[in-house]
């Protein structure tokens, strides 16, 4: 498994550069390792990060395989760098043409993680300067020297890329919409997810670290002072304004290894649900919908739909 663009690189962790000297790095390992450790003020979850960090440029051996791009030590990716699908692969077509591929795929429109796709590639060159060349922008060593808030763009491509295969496998009975613009000048809905289930608004994200619930929304040391709960709800009630449509839930998916258990606010008034899931649980979630919850019919359904084809709006790049 292949770190998110978005985390702490090890050099970041220990605050040296990618170019230090073994010996710099020696010095700043040792430094990091005392002013974290738990007995003298640091956190557990600080001091454990610098060991690992260590373990992986600490040696020669494993730096250089971390700066190939050999995250763990295991065969590099196929595709020749970590974060870009190879040509031909699932990952890279579009969600229309892998639903062309089977008559079972989910009806997808719009473009997942365009925008954020876009976005990161512009970021990418403006920090990188005016004339220079940017001959591979997915390149380990060019992403990982880049300021986290342009690697987080990246992060959430991939993983809006990564929910839209899932819901393109949920089969005919759903239909999908990427990159939805709610309108009133909200934030996108990354994904809008019809089924038997209900009607589900979704963002994908990836901060490239550990979340949890605090006071009705999303926490974590790389969110700052985000509020991806708050944002989404405002969005889904500009587009349920829009085009007069009601929400089944609001759902932010993340790594499985951002959260253990999925994280809940209960709807308040006329606000759906709204709840934060790692992403093995999204597709049960999509096809079951929430407990105690009654299916639509297939009319209503097929009603939906046909209201939100006619009205939805997709963000341009």
């Amino acid at each position: 498994m292949h770190e998110s663009p978005a985390a702490s690189t090890p050099y970041e962790v220990l605050g040296v550069s990618p170019s230090a000297s073994e010996d710099e790095l020696r010095r700043a390992y040792r430094q990091m390792l005392r002013q974290t450790h738990p007995d003298v003020g640091g956190s557990a979850a600080q001091f454990h990060a610098v060991q690992v960090a260590w373990e992986r440029i600490g040696n020669p051996v494993s730096r250089a395989a971390y700066d190939r791009g050999r995250f763990d030590g295991a065969e590099a990716p196929a595709s020749g760098h970590s974060y870009s699908a190879s040509a031909g692969s699932s990952a890279s077509r579009s969600p229309s043409s892998a639903s062309n591929a089977s008559s079972m795929k989910a009806r997808m429109h719009g473009h997942p993680g365009g925008q954020a796709r876009q976005r990161y590639l512009s970021l990418l060159r403006e920090w990188a300067g005016r004339g220079t060349t940017v001959d591979d922008p997915y390149a380990p060593d060019l992403v990982r020297r880049a300021p986290r808030e342009i690697r987080h763009y990246l992060a959430k491509a991939l993983a809006e890329e990564a929910t839209a295969q899932l819901v393109s496998g949920l089969g005919i009975g759903f239909t999908a919409w990427h990159d939805v613009d709610p309108g009133r000048g909200s934030d996108k809905l990354d994904h809008v997810v019809l089924g038997p289930a209900g009607l589900f608004g979704i963002l994908s994200e990836d901060w490239g670290g550990v979340v949890e619930l605090g006071r009705g929304e999303l926490v974590g040391e790389a969110l700052g002072e985000t509020t991806p709960m708050d944002n989404l709800q405002a969005s889904g009630k500009s587009l349920t304004r829009t085009l007069k449509v009601r929400f089944t839930a609001l759902i932010v998916v993340l790594p499985d290894d951002a959260l253990a258990e999925p994280l809940v606010v209960p709807a308040r008034g006329r606000r759906p649900t709204t709840l934060a899931v790692p992403r093995s649980r999204l597709i049960g979630l999509l096809r079951n919908g929430l407990p105690g919850m009654d299916r639509g019919s297939f009319d209503k359904v097929f009603d939906l739909r046909s209201r939100l084809q006619e009205g939805i709006r997709f963000v341009e790049g």
